[in-house]
């Protein structure tokens, strides 16, 4: 069993921030590209050595609640596997999963947090003065990014009889479940099992695990592209990751929110998207080509643009429906600017924040765009 995941020496350089023409930040870490049969295209750094998934594992859980009996479909089925920012329809798919299942808000043991949605918060805020209330401060485990995947394990606890107060153990019938989904997908078992920063069990996967896994589930669960007849232990999902796929489709703004990366990238390019903290994130598309990827120091700001610039060169979106073959590349390269933030510093002569450099790609990518163009 191994303790860590890889090192400097073993990474590769992603992406580097320019500023004024001087480089200013490198973000190193691993990559790794797979086709629709889980077959390497692109390798960087040490996509074998594993990491903690953190909330790129969601579909997966999502999948082993809804097995268990968890009644999810259409948007409660996408909350599940959401890192949502607690907009007012997050928040109320949540609150009605949880009523459909016989349970409340006080059965959620994820902490307590603020809407991350600022026109929410201030919505709950303005009700609470309207009503005279002395706290006016919004803040409950409902308005925590991971609520909709705890609710699914709540309901998937009490559609077994299973007892609810200790859905978060490890030892606990749905965290089994989750576990032996996992391996199932990434057809590895798990290194490690940690605590997340909702209070879940999370697995340590390579991110060549964790491509191959979340590859499955949306090449499975798609309707679009030449879809093989699933093989392996992981077919007998094949309903379940059918319903996410459809739901988190139909309703991108439900896996993060209106606007932000991954529901961006879901809604303009068809591609499925969900990152993690500590710098992971992992891409599919429904022909089932996927990537995944870790910055090493934990960073997320360059993780969008290079999962799909890393998509773009082993020529993914040639195969999707909605990609790059049928609105050309300039369609990638425009969602990978709106998910990427400009180097900022100070104002232009109108007030307005002054542009001074930007993201690009470590020289490590660099090398693998001019070999494709070769």
């Amino acid at each position: 069993m191994t303790f860590s995941t890889f090192t400097p020496a073993q990474a590769a350089e992603l992406a580097v921030v320019e500023r004024s023409g001087f480089i200013e930040s490198r973000h190193i870490g691993s990559a790794v590209v797979l086709d629709p049969q889980g077959s390497p295209l692109i390798s960087l750094g040490a996509p074998d050595v594993p990491v903690f998934t953190r909330s790129s594992l969601k579909p997966l859980q999502a999948i082993a609640a809804m097995s268990l009996g968890a009644q999810l479909e259409g948007r409660s089925a996408a909350l599940a596997m959401a890192s949502h920012k607690s907009e007012a329809g997050h928040v109320a798919v949540v609150s009605a999963m949880l009523e459909a299942a016989g349970l409340s808000v006080s059965d959620l043991q994820c902490p307590s947090a603020h809407p991350a949605d600022g026109a929410f918060r201030r919505e709950l805020q303005e009700t609470a003065r309207a009503q005279g209330a002395e706290n006016t401060d919004p803040r409950s485990p409902l308005y925590f990014n991971c609520s909709g995947k705890h609710a699914a394990f709540l309901a998937a606890a009490r559609a077994i009889g299973a007892d609810t107060s200790t859905y978060l153990s490890p030892d606990h019938p749905v965290q089994q479940k989750v576990a032996e989904v996992v391996t199932a997908f990434a057809s590895e078992e798990p290194s490690a099992v940690g605590i997340d920063g909702c209070g879940a069990p999370v697995f340590a996967l390579s991110l060549t695990g964790l491509a191959r896994a979340i590859g499955r589930v949306i090449r499975m669960g798609s309707s679009a592209g030449d879809v093989e007849e699933p093989k392996g232990a992981w077919a007998a999902y094949e309903s379940e990751a059918r319903t996410l796929t459809e739901a988190v489709f139909a309703d991108p703004w439900t896996i993060e929110g209106h606007g932000r990366p991954n529901s961006t990238v879901i809604d303009e390019l068809g591609v499925f998207a969900k990152g993690g903290t500590e710098g992971v994130i992992v891409m599919a598309t429904r022909s089932g080509y996927s990537v995944a990827l870790k910055c090493l120091d934990g960073s997320s700001r360059a993780t969008g643009f290079v999962a799909l610039t890393l998509l773009q060169r082993a020529g993914a979106f040639d195969a999707e429906p909605r990609g790059a073959s049928a609105t050309g590349n300039d369609k990638v390269d425009a969602v990978i600017a709106a998910i990427t933030d400009p180097v900022t510093g100070g104002t232009d002569s109108e007030g307005r924040t002054n542009v001074v450099g930007r993201l690009k790609l470590g020289e490590d990518i660099a090398t693998i765009s001019e070999r494709k163009r070769d």
